[in-house]
């Protein structure tokens, strides 16, 4: 049997053992709160601000693209220079998560939990509005943000060519390929939001690290990933079909089966037990 969480602590005194709690990292079910809550203000928040919302979003994780082609446009055409550039696609998540926008690739998360929480089935209709809301709107703030790009840069060539060079990986590979590397990218991801209620002031650092390793990996990512792959489409070097059947669809179902899968309803599962058992003690408690 476990004992109290303070029977261990008896040769501390009072101002050690207010050090020890200080220090001691955040458990797993008070991140489950977190997000919880999180989710559910997504879930109350009104169509017309979840839109807005995610038109801002969109815009702004454009900044990934730009930002990591020119760096890459002031680096040599070598394998080592994408490790260089990688932290630049940093830029675009810093603005939308520190800003508090409203991110697909997140929602996949946030939106759920209070689905998967005890008795929260009734949110399932408000949990697929989010989605389809947010990711809606992400698509075409991306595409407003990769058609002004491609109509302002024609003009500065080695920009224009490290854009396409930067870009074309997002349709250069067959379906079930792209499919399975965008899991990686959505579990990454899903796997940031969960670290971040921990996270306190190094908050900017994980989400740097997290979406520089996306970057470096080459992962497909449906939001940021848009903005590349329309600005292919724009500028001529891809097909509007390609942006569809080659990037969004199988990265779509990637990233979902990553975000979904591999961290909602696994790190659900983690504190499900407990979440029964504090459950079950209130009750007893109670009567």
């Amino acid at each position: 049997m476990v004992e109290a969480a303070d029977s261990g602590s008896a040769y501390l005194n009072e101002d050690e053992r207010r050090q020890a709690e200080k220090h001691a990292g955040v458990g797993s079910l008070v991140i489950y709160e977190v997000i919880r809550e999180q989710g559910l203000e997504e879930l109350k928040r009104p169509t017309g601000s979840l839109a807005l919302s995610g038109l801002a979003a969109g815009l702004s994780i454009g900044f990934s693209f730009l930002t990591e082609a020119t760096i890459a446009a002031g680096l040599p055409e070598a394998g080592w220079a994408k490790l260089l550039a990688a932290p630049g696609y940093s830029i675009g998540f810093l603005i939308v998560v520190l800003g508090q926008q409203q991110l697909f690739t997140e929602t996949t998360l946030t939106a759920l939990i209070p689905t998967l929480a005890p008795g929260g089935r009734g949110n399932l209709g408000d949990t697929a509005r989010v989605w389809s809301v947010v990711l809606l709107a992400n698509l075409v703030g991306t595409c407003l943000f990769a058609a002004t790009v491609a109509a302002s840069v024609p003009g500065d060539e080695t920009l224009q060519k490290a854009m396409v060079r930067v870009a074309s990986h997002v349709v250069a590979q067959p379906f079930l390929p792209t499919c399975e590397q965008a899991a990686f990218a959505g579990w990454l991801i899903a796997l940031m939001v969960w670290m971040l209620p921990a996270a306190g002031t190094s908050r900017p650092g994980i989400i740097v690290i997290i979406t520089s390793v996306v970057a470096m990996c080459g992962l497909p990512h449906s939001i940021a990933g848009s903005a590349e792959a329309a600005y292919l489409v724009f500028t001529g070097h891809a097909a509007p079909t390609d942006y569809l059947v080659k990037f969004f669809l199988p990265t779509l179902i990637g990233n979902c089966i990553g975000g979904i899968a591999l961290v909602a309803m696994l790190n659900h599962a983690q504190v499900a037990g407990q979440i029964q058992e504090r459950r079950e003690q209130k009750s007893d408690d109670i009567s």
